[in-house]
C-alpha cells in the first residue's frame, strides 16, 4: 500500500444521458465527502438510498451511495460511489460538489493506476481493464477477462521463476568457480534453458495471438476490375456497403468496414481494381489501393481463374509478414464446388460471392488466421508485451550461446535482462513515463 494521497473524483459512466450515472470518488477524503454529501455516515459495502445535498442543503438528486473502506476496494483506497440519475447536469454538479469538498478531477485512467500502485492489479491486468471496456466483440471481451483474471500474468510469472532458477545456477558457478556444485552442472543448466525457451516460445505465440484478437487485423481485398471484390465485401459485411456494377472502375476509393466473424473482429478494405488507367480519378484510386496493400495484415486477392497470371505480382507487392489468400470467385458460373487448399504460405479458396457458396470456408480461414485456430484460452495482449517478450527471447538465446563459451558472467547479465523484460510486462519493474503513456489511454473514471 502507498501512503494516503489526494482524493480524486470523476464520472465513471459514459458521456451522455442515461437512466443511471455513477460518480466515483477515491482517496483519504472519500469518507468525509460521503458524510457531507449524503448527510449521514454510510455503512461499508451496503447500498443506501440517500439524498445528495449541495453546500446550502438544497437537493442535487436522490440515489444510492456505496462506500468501500480501504484496502478492500478497487483502488485499495477509500472509495465512494454515487449512483444518481444519468443526467449530465446532475453528474457534473455532483463532481463539482465533491471538488468543493476537497477532491480534484481524476486524470484518465487514474483509478486503475492507483489500483496498480496499491497492488490490487498488476500492470497487465490493469491494461486488460481498458481492453475489456474497449472490446468490440464477444471474443475480445472473453480474452480481456482472461487477462484480467491473471492468466497472462501467471504465465509470465512461471517463466520468470524458471529464469530465476537459471540465474541461481549461473551465479553459483561464478561464486564457486573452483568447486562448482552439482546444482550448477552443465546438464542442469541445459535442462533449464530448454524449459525457459519452451515457455517463452509458447508465451510469444499466445501473446501475438492476443494482440491480433485485441487490435483486430486489416484485411485488404485486391484484384482486377470486375472480379467481384465489392461483392465479396458486401457478402462478408452482410450489407450492400460497396456499389456493385458491371462497369469496370466503379470503385474509386478505399472503402473500409469493420466486421465480426463468429466473435472475431476484422477490418475489411475494398479497393479499386488494379489495372493501367488513363483516368485521373481511377488512377488515384489505384494508387490508394496499392498503398493499402502495402500495409495489409491479410491480402485477399480475388481472381476469376485459379491460374490468373496477376496473382504472383499482386502478392509480391504485399508486406512479407502479410497472410495471403487467393479467392477464385464466380464458381457458380463455372459449375464448380467450393474448395479450400493450402500451398506453402498461400491459401486458395473457391467460392461465389453472389450466391454465398464457399463463404464459410473464407470465414473459417480468416478466423484461423486471427486466433491461430482457437478462440478459447486466448488472452488479450498488447504490442508492448510482444516487444518485451521478443527482447527477452533475444537475451535468452544470447545467454544460451554464451554458455557454450564458458563465460558465466556474460550469461548472468543476459539472464538479468530477460528477467527485467518480463518484469516490465507485469509492472514489477517500470518507469513513470511508461505508466503515464499506458494509463493516459484509459477513459476518465476508470
Amino acid at each position: 500500500m502507498r501512503e494516503p494521497t489526494d482524493t480524486i473524483v470523476a464520472v465513471a459512466t459514459p458521456a451522455g444521458r442515461g437512466g443511471i450515472g455513477v460518480v466515483r470518488v477515491s482517496g483519504n477524503g472519500a469518507r468525509r465527502i460521503a458524510t457531507a454529501l449524503c448527510g449521514a455516515q454510510t455503512v461499508p459495502r451496503q447500498a443506501r438510498l440517500a439524498k445528495f445535498n449541495d453546500a446550502d442543503g438544497s437537493l442535487i438528486d436522490r440515489g444510492l451511495a456505496l462506500f468501500f473502506p480501504a484496502p478492500h476496494s478497487f483502488t485499495g483506497e477509500d472509495v465512494l460511489e454515487l449512483h444518481a440519475h444519468g443526467s449530465p447536469v446532475v453528474l457534473d454538479r455532483l463532481v463539482r460538489r465533491a471538488c468543493e469538498l476537497g477532491a480534484r478531477p481524476a486524470r484518465a485512467g487514474e483509478f486503475s493506476e492507483r489500483a496498480f500502485l496499491n497492488g490490487k492489479l498488476d500492470l497487465a491486468q490493469a491494461e486488460a481493464v481498458a481492453d475489456l471496456i474497449a472490446a468490440r466483440s464477444e471474443a475480445q471481451a472473453r480474452a480481456a477477462l482472461r487477462s484480467l483474471d491473471g492468466e497472462f500474468s501467471r504465465r509470465v510469472e512461471a517463466l520468470a521463476q524458471t529464469i530465476v532458477q537459471l540465474r541461481v545456477e549461473v551465479e553459483a558457478a561464478i561464486d564457486f568457480a573452483e568447486d562448482a556444485s552439482e546444482s550448477a552442472s552443465r546438464p542442469r543448466l541445459e535442462h533449464l534453458f530448454k524449459q525457459a525457451a519452451a515457455q517463452l516460445d509458447g508465451l510469444l505465440v499466445a501473446a501475438r495471438r492476443g494482440v491480433r484478437l485485441t487490435d483486430g487485423l486489416h484485411a485488404v481485398i485486391v484484384g482486377a476490375p470486375n472480379v467481384g471484390k465489392s461483392s465479396l465485401m458486401n457478402a462478408l459485411a452482410g450489407s450492400a456497403r460497396a456499389i456493385v456494377t458491371d462497369i469496370p472502375g466503379t470503385t474509386r476509393d478505399v472503402l473500409r468496414e469493420s466486421v465480426v466473424l463468429d466473435g472475431i473482429e476484422l477490418t475489411l478494405a475494398d479497393t479499386a481494381g488494379l489495372r493501367e488507367s488513363s483516368d485521373v480519378v481511377e488512377g488515384e484510386g489505384i494508387r490508394r489501393a496499392r498503398a493499402e496493400l502495402a500495409r495489409a495484415d491479410i491480402v485477399v486477392h480475388v481472381v476469376e481463374h485459379v491460374d490468373d497470371a496477376t496473382t504472383n505480382d499482386v502478392l509480391a507487392d504485399a508486406p512479407a509478414t502479410a497472410t495471403r489468400i487467393v479467392i477464385v470467385n464466380k464458381i457458380d458460373l463455372a459449375n464448380r464446388l467450393p474448395a479450400c487448399e493450402r500451398h506453402h504460405d498461400v491459401t486458395t479458396i473457391a467460392l461465389s460471392a453472389r450466391t454465398g457458396a464457399g463463404l464459410d470456408l473464407l470465414r473459417d480461414e480468416l478466423k484461423r488466421i486471427v486466433t491461430g485456430g482457437a478462440v478459447e484460452g486466448v488472452f488479450s495482449a498488447r504490442s508492448r508485451h510482444v516487444l518485451a517478450l521478443e527482447r527477452a527471447n533475444t537475451h535468452l538465446d544470447t545467454a544460451r550461446v554464451t554458455l557454450t563459451m564458458a563465460a558465466p558472467e556474460l550469461v548472468a547479465e543476459d539472464l538479468r535482462e530477460v528477467q527485467q523484460a518480463l518484469r516490465e510486462i507485469t509492472g514489477t519493474f517500470t518507469n513513470e513515463d511508461l505508466l503515464g503513456a499506458i494509463f493516459s489511454t484509459f477513459c476518465i473514471g476508470k
